[in-house]
């Protein structure tokens, strides 16, 4: 059953893919509803401007982490690094998140052992990766509130996604674009885009491209991505650092590569660039690994910290599981365009 559900979820992907960054002809049968969604996104913001809706402004400025297109573009690594710089630079940030695929929906602190089916995937990786205050909520300023309530300390907050999530103040954005661009140029769900993507690059924006070269007419600094390493599940739980040896040491092994996020093919091709051969297992963005998708006996597994926060500790059934993990670097430029529109921020903002 569970093989049946991948390669169900594999079509599924594929035609998606071939609806938003090919030609199929269905996207032609899904414009009226493209439309509409037009309309209510642009009546929406117009509500939130015109402030017939509450816009909540937190005590500390916010810097929204986003993409214009549905799916994954590379927001989370960006997020970590993010964080990584406004520490270096003497800050003391938090992250606020939905938590993607959490039951409850009241605002929580992500720790160490909360199960990233109570707090999710993302925000589980990121304060085992960053060690910062993490909330999460359905609504974001629900946690941006208790965020900033309990951790006084806190001077700059980081959304995680959330740039169409109008009801919080933003004072900066981080866009994200990965190699796929904007697709075929059209709304949900004929086409990727979630809103419309202005002419010129809004204000107090900074563009990030998880890609060799910008994949939009918008100008932009392209990250610096390369795996950091491997290391067995159990140590990585236990907080050891991945090892480049030990991914070395992986080639000519029978490997599968199993990988749970909107786009498994990155993780695949830099897994080849590393010159290991496997079989490849991807799976659907947020995949739960329950019950565990590959088949008993398989000898060797390669996966994504993303996907290591909701494996046990220590899986039964003889699986050696390899935990791999990602070295991603903000651009220098942009990482100083960044501070110093924060810094700016900060100068104007009026004395309490």
């Amino acid at each position: 059953q569970g093989v049946a559900a991948c390669a169900m979820n594999d079509s599924l992907r594929n035609l998606v893919d071939d609806i938003w960054y090919g030609r199929h002809p269905a996207r032609l049968a899904l414009l009226p509803f493209s439309w509409l969604y037009r309309g209510v996104t642009a009546l929406r913001r117009k509500v939130y401007d015109s402030r017939l809706l509450n816009v909540y402004r937190a005590p500390v400025p916010v810097i929204v982490v986003g993409n214009l297109v549905a799916g994954g573009a590379g927001k989370t690594p960006t997020v970590i690094a993010l964080v990584q710089a406004l520490r270096d630079a003497g800050h003391v940030p938090g992250v606020i998140s939905r938590g993607h695929g959490r039951r409850a929906g009241h605002a929580a602190a992500v720790l160490a052992h909360s199960p990233a089916a109570e707090v999710g995937d993302e925000p589980l990786l990121m304060h085992r990766r960053l060690g910062v205050p993490v909330w999460v909520a359905r609504r974001r300023i629900d946690a941006a509130r208790g965020l900033c309530a309990a951790h006084p300390e806190v001077d700059v907050l980081v959304s995680d996604d959330g740039l169409q999530h109008l009801a919080l103040q933003r004072d900066v954005q981080l866009v994200v674009f990965d190699d796929r661009g904007l697709g075929n140029g059209l709304l949900l769900p004929a086409g990727p885009l979630r809103q419309p993507q202005p002419t010129y690059v809004p204000v107090n924006t900074h563009v990030l491209y998880n890609a060799p070269a910008p994949s939009t007419p918008w100008p932009g600094a392209c990250a610096q991505r390369r795996l950091a390493g491997a290391v067995a599940l159990a140590d990585w739980w236990r907080g050891a650092a991945p090892e480049m040896p030990v991914l070395q040491a992986l080639r000519g092994r029978p490997l599968l590569a199993a990988a749970g996020m909107a786009a498994p093919e990155r993780f695949f091709s830099m897994l080849r660039d590393a010159g290991l051969q496997f079989d490849t297992l991807p799976l659907a963005d947020h995949h739960p690994f329950v019950p565990l998708p590959w088949p008993p006996g398989t000898p060797d597994v390669l996966v994504t910290e993303k996907d290591a926060v909701k494996l046990p500790h220590d899986p039964a059934g003889g699986t050696r599981i390899w935990v791999v993990a990602l070295d991603f670097q903000l651009p220098e430029a942009l990482r100083a365009a960044v501070l110093d529109n924060l810094h700016r921020l900060r100068r104007r903002a009026p004395t309490p």
